[in-house]
C-alpha cells in the first residue's frame, strides 16, 4: 500500500552535513521524498505539538530510558525530562522536514532508520552506521539521544506529523 511518512533530520544530522547522505539512503531503498523544507529554527509551536506533555507520550519515552537499562522512579517523569531536553535540542540548529512516499513508507522508512539507540540500531541502517550516541549516555549528560533522525511510528502518526510540519495536503 502507497503511503507517506515524516521523517526529520535533526540538528545533529544537519550539523554533521549528513542530509545528502541520509536522503540517499531513503531514495536508493525505493521512497520518494515529495516534500522538503529546511527550517534555520524549527517552530516553537509545532515543536510542542510535535513532542507532547501527554502522559501517554512520556510515559513511551521513559520506557525506552527502563529498556536501555537505566533505572527510574517515574517512566512518565523520565519522559517529561526527555522531552523538554529534546525541545530545547530540536530548536538548537536548522532541521530539515520530509514527507517520502512509497509502498509501506512508514514501515520501511522506520527500517532504513534503524533502532532509537544508536549503539544498538543494525549496521547497515542510518542510526546503525552513521550514529555515534546511546540513550545511557545521553541520559547521564541530561540531553536527548543524539540520533540524526525522526521517523513516524505508525501511519496515523505519519499523518498527524505531516498535518504539523507541512499543513493538509
Amino acid at each position: 500500500m502507497k503511503q507517506r511518512t515524516l521523517i526529520l533530520i535533526k540538528p545533529d544530522g544537519t550539523e554533521k552535513n549528513l542530509i545528502g547522505e541520509i536522503i540517499k539512503r531513503y531514495e536508493d531503498a525505493g521512497l520518494k521524498v515529495v516534500e522538503l523544507k529546511m527550517y534555520k529554527r524549527a517552530p516553537d509551536d509545532i515543536i510542542g505539538n510535535h513532542y507532547p506533555m501527554d502522559p501517554d507520550y512520556l510515559r513511551s519515552i521513559g520506557e525506552k530510558t527502563i529498556a536501555a537499562g537505566q533505572q527510574v522512579t517515574s517512566a512518565e517523569d523520565q519522559g517529561r525530562k526527555v522531552v523538554t531536553w529534546l525541545r530545547k535540542f530540536i530548536t538548537s540548529a536548522p532541521l530539515v522536514a520530509m514527507v517520502l512516499e512509497g509502498e509501506d513508507a512508514v514501515v520501511r522508512a522506520r527500517k532504513i532508520t534503524g533502532f532509537t539507540d544508536p549503539s544498538t540500531a543494525d549496521k547497515g541502517t542510518i542510526r546503525g552506521d552513521l550514529g555515534t550516541d546511546s540513550i545511557l549516555e545521553a541520559n547521564q549528560e541530561e540531553r536527548p539521544v543524539y540520533n540524526l533522525i525522526h521517523a513516524s511510528g505508525n501511519a496515523e502518526e505519519a499523518a498527524h506529523e505531516i498535518g504539523l510540519w507541512f499543513g493538509a495536503s
